[in-house]
């Protein structure tokens, strides 16, 4: 969130320094060479940080660096606002009465000599921030190499059948929507967002109709797939074992290919992000009309319609637990059963459910928290329920709930994912008024309006 904070100031800020290379301000030529300078160095340091965006760890050396571009940034926006506020009326109309002309050109002379001094400073900001990023080499880091974080829903697919709740019913829609007599290839989407459970039903499904297929198989995809590996792993799941040289994605996908050909099989695809990994990974599957199925588990609409070609009566919507099964499912795991919670604890365990939304994995790792601690007492569950926000961010335990609202989070578009950020200035509880927020949103909207009618200007 650091670094989209830093690209987010980034993008309108070079907005505005392309605004003031515009007609309205050709008259300034001293201080348009330094802002031209600064334009490119800022664009170069912003294709870095963009970078940075996908990266979940980050040496010390490249967070500083970061650090330092973003409070740049802040300066530097904060100096352009300020001149384009005092230069804006610089060249009058020629109606204007003549005094008036000539004390505004006087006055403003001495602004362009300030903001021309402050220029020559935020350049050499610049060219000492450009030059530390050439220097640690930031645009070649990749400290996510050699570090995989595991698969926070990996713990999801081997959970035991009789701790789910509320899962026949979903389970019994998809099997239906699969059941269906026609021969053909049939691909059913499961669509919603982050921690409502459709690795959860997807695994459900797959185990309960693993003896009507010649072969079946269940690959997770993740953001930013690296398709040779995932098209290796669906080989090996499937028992294909000879030629493991094969490294081609088209090599891989024949070979896939003929092995599933005259087979009736079941592959599920998890967590799937985007339309084009999955015209990829979807050549895969062969039309052989032995009534095979996929499915497709994802938490963008777009997708799961591409997915299954349209047909929108093959797509199944998760929906949020009810209140019953949310607390059905936070009693099992906190006290053990379904129905006992003691009555001093009822009300906080209100409130806490309140703030899962209904959310199965937010409601598993919260009571998974409360069941973990040696002493259950009123008071303590109730400092859990005020610093809820406060132990998302700092537990441990909390890992995995963090890992998945982070891959929600990166998913937004850049300019989004600033705004969602405006919501933490205010306090926990606190009511958010629409009109205030919509105006904090305002000049970030702007810029990227303005910024999208430059790049179609320039083709």
């Amino acid at each position: 969130m650091a670094t989209s904070a830093a690209s987010g100031v980034m993008n309108p800020l070079i907005g505005k320094f392309t605004k003031l290379m515009g007609d309205e301000y050709k008259k300034l030529k001293g201080v348009r060479k330094g802002v031209a300078f600064l334009r490119d160095e800022l664009s170069a340091m912003n294709a870095a940080l963009e970078k940075l965006e996908f990266m979940e760890k980050l040496e010390p050396g490249t967070k500083d660096w970061r650090d330092h571009v973003r409070e740049m940034s802040y300066d530097m926006e904060n100096c352009i606002d300020d001149f384009m506020k005092d230069i804006g009326g610089a060249d009058a109309s020629a109606s204007a009465d003549f005094v008036k002309r000539m004390s505004r050109r006087l006055k403003t002379l001495k602004v362009r000599h300030r903001i021309a001094g402050e220029i020559q400073e935020l350049k050499a900001r610049a060219v000492e921030a450009n030059e530390r990023r050439l220097r640690y080499k930031i645009d070649d880091c990749n400290t996510s190499c050699g570090s995989v974080d595991i698969d926070p829903r990996i713990s999801v697919m081997y959970k035991d059948a009789a701790g789910l709740v509320d899962t026949d019913g979903p389970k019994k829609e998809v099997a239906s929507l699969l059941a269906v007599t026609e021969k053909k290839l049939k691909v059913v989407s499961i669509v919603g967002f982050g921690g409502l459970g459709k690795t959860t039903l997807a695994n459900q499904v797959y185990d309960d109709l693993e003896g009507q297929f010649d072969c079946k198989a269940f690959i997770p995809v993740s953001q930013k797939p690296d398709m040779p590996r995932l098209l290796n792993s669906l080989r090996l799941k499937l028992g294909i074992n000879e030629s493991s040289g094969i490294c081609e994605v088209q090599d891989i996908i024949g070979q896939l290919r003929k092995h599933l050909a005259n087979k009736r099989y079941f592959i599920i695809v998890d967590d799937l992000w985007d339309e084009e990994a999955w015209d990829i990974i979807r050549c895969a599957f062969p039309e052989d009309g032995n009534g095979s199925r996929v499915i497709v588990t994802t938490r963008v609409e777009a997708v799961a319609i591409s997915a299954c070609s349209y047909h929108y009566e093959h797509i199944y919507k998760m929906k949020p637990l009810s209140s019953e099964n949310s607390r059905r499912l936070f009693t099992s795991r906190v006290f053990g059963s379904e129905n006992k919670c003691p009555s001093n604890f009822e009300e906080v365990s209100n409130e806490i459910l309140k703030k899962c939304g209904g959310l199965p994995l937010a409601i598993i790792t919260i009571a998974s928290l409360l069941a973990s601690r040696r002493e259950r007492s009123r008071n303590d569950w109730e400092n859990i329920r005020n610093s809820l926000g406060a132990q998302f961010s700092i537990n441990p335990t909390l890992k995995g709930m963090r890992s998945i609202l982070n891959l929600s989070y990166m998913n937004l578009p850049l300019h989004l994912r600033t705004c969602f950020l405006y919501p933490g200035m205010y306090p926990e509880d606190y009511e958010i008024l629409r009109d205030e927020l919509v105006r904090q949103w305002m000049p970030k909207a702007l810029s990227v309006i303005c910024m999208e009618q430059i790049w179609r200007t320039l083709g």
